[in-house]
């Protein structure tokens, strides 16, 4: 081969051999950019996380209920559940009406949400009337089995199940009262109008409770507003009763502040089904710790969600019970309360 022939050959390879690598640099990069994009699709493909609609149903107030639904947040946060990430609340609140609950429980049911955590029987009564799909969990109920909500405490066998106090609590809390007080002859006893049989179940202890004790229940009436409990209270004094003490329910608690000022008001011993009264200035209370209800009751939720069904878990009882009493409150309305009474406390403000 002469020197012109191997120097155009020699030209010719080089130029095809430039052009073989740089169709390859084409098809690499037009590689990556196809995988890229597959990718980035395969990515937007992926179902977003579900996110579980949770209806909360109280015949309180937001305000009067903030304590509580904390708590509940908070243990639900301890289970992975986050609100506005993996769970959307909606929040249903009588206002202290009871009355409104069944149409605010409808709502709910109309929203499909994926469950119904309510705060007591009342509640719980509304939300099963409203559906008995939806599972439906109690924060705190009074006596689910005499209110018809469950079967047994064991088998609930329906779409609700959660936690429950214990019934004989408002026979201690009158017990207590009386020791306090040795020559209580009278109690005035705060109900609200209409309770249904959330109320009658409570009365139904306590008033063979208050024979037993040569007490005199004197059961007031009264709507949870400014104006019903100030009227109440002057009942109270009207009929010449000894002490205060009410029917545990949502609107009450709501609504603790402003009765806590009032026995203050009409210098009347008083007794609260609930630590959070004493928390406001009250003299003593005995009951379940709601807080530790409510922090359960989100355990039953996180449950739920994750496939369980209502009627395979068991209704639980409150395990935690306190009793405070307020020394302050005591001195403010000339009370001396006996030793054999502090002795039971498990808390004593002074």
């Amino acid at each position: 081969m002469n020197r012109r022939c191997w120097v155009r050959w020699r030209d010719s390879f080089s130029d095809n051999w430039k052009s073989k690598i740089e169709n390859l640099k084409w098809v690499g990069l037009f590689a990556i950019v196809v995988a890229l994009t597959v990718c980035g699709a395969r990515a937007d493909a992926q179902p977003a996380e579900k996110i579980f609609r949770i209806g909360y149903l109280d015949s309180s107030s937001a305000s009067g209920s903030a304590v509580l639904v904390k708590a509940f947040l908070q243990e639900l946060s301890k289970l992975g559940w986050i609100e506005g990430k993996n769970i959307a609340i909606e929040y249903r609140f009588g206002e202290g009406k009871s009355d409104r609950l069944p149409e605010l429980a409808y709502d709910l049911v109309r929203l499909k949400v994926d469950l119904i955590v309510v705060t007591a029987t009342p509640a719980a009564l509304a939300a099963k009337n409203a559906s008995t799909a939806i599972p439906i969990v109690m924060a705190s109920g009074g006596d689910p089995v005499g209110a018809g909500l469950v079967a047994s405490l064991a088998r609930p066998g329906g779409n609700v199940t959660g936690l429950s106090s214990l019934g004989e609590l408002n026979t201690k809390r009158l017990e207590i009262l009386k020791d306090t007080v040795p020559k209580l002859a009278r109690v005035g006893l705060l109900r609200l109008p209409g309770g249904g049989i959330a109320d009658e179940l409570q009365l139904k202890d306590l008033r063979p409770a208050a024979l037993a004790l040569k007490l005199e229940l004197e059961e007031i009436e009264t709507p949870p507003d400014a104006k019903g409990l100030e009227s109440a209270f002057q009942t109270g004094k009207q009929k010449q009763v000894g002490a205060i003490m009410m029917i545990s329910t949502r609107p009450f608690f709501a609504e603790r502040k402003r009765i806590v000022e009032l026995a203050g008001k009409h210098r009347l011993p008083a007794i609260y089904p609930q630590k959070e009264y004493v928390d406001e200035g009250g003299l003593m209370s005995y009951g379940a710790d709601d807080t530790d209800l409510f922090r359960r009751a989100a355990v039953y939720v996180d449950k739920i969600l994750k496939g369980a069904k209502p009627a395979d878990l068991p209704v639980q009882q409150a395990t935690k019970f306190e009793f405070v009493i307020n020394l302050k409150a005591a001195k403010q309305i000339g009370l001396t309360i006996p030793a054999r009474v502090l002795e039971r406390a498990n808390r004593i403000i002074r």
